[in-house]
């Protein structure tokens, strides 16, 4: 698995946001799509599910959040645009989530981040934090059953963009920790 350090992989893939027309084509290009920002990438393991969707409610209603500290929230699952399109048009709260969803039906990014789920062959429950630069900074996954925490993705944004010393349960406006000379 890619973790912290490592540069994030430069793909072209297939993606879906809103719900005004059906997929015609779009792409994300991972390396170039967005200069100078952040980027939150938070994949799913499938669409129409049950956890799935109280997670990409949770981020959406954080999106303002997130683009208030200079980075693009974006959604993944190994599930095509057209499944993310139609999920989106069956859900009014999913259809507010409005940020792109990669589908990554090829399962080109999540073989290459080394996060499928070898049994079920989806993508596991993983987030990343990558710089501007397209270095990532923070990496958590977990399983299947267990959803994540959008507000904690937030806070470790935070820490990460003070590059100081964040010590434990850190929060915004909280003192940094200064090493004696």
């Amino acid at each position: 698995m890619l973790t912290i350090g490592d540069k994030f992989p430069a793909l072209k893939l297939s993606v879906q946001q809103g719900i005004a027309a059906l997929p015609g084509g779009e792409t994300i290009d991972l390396a170039n799509d967005y200069p100078g920002k952040w980027k939150v990438i938070f994949f799913w393991p499938k669409d129409f599910t049950f956890i799935c969707p109280t997670e990409i409610i949770a981020y959406g209603e954080l999106a303002n959040d997130f683009a208030d500290r200079d980075a693009v929230l974006i959604g993944a699952s190994t599930d095509t645009d057209f499944v993310h399109f139609a999920w989106r048009k069956s859900d009014e709260r999913l259809a507010k989530a409005d940020f792109p969803w990669i589908a990554d039906n090829k399962l080109e990014l999540s073989t290459a981040l080394g996060i499928l789920e070898k049994d079920a062959g989806v993508a596991l429950r993983a987030t990343f934090i990558v710089d501007p630069n397209n270095i990532i900074q923070h990496v958590t996954v977990n399983g299947l059953n267990q959803g994540r925490n959008p507000a904690e993705t937030l806070r470790n944004l935070d820490a990460l963009q003070t590059d100081e010393l964040c010590p434990c349960n850190w929060k915004a406006g909280d003192e940094v920790l200064k090493p004696a000379a």
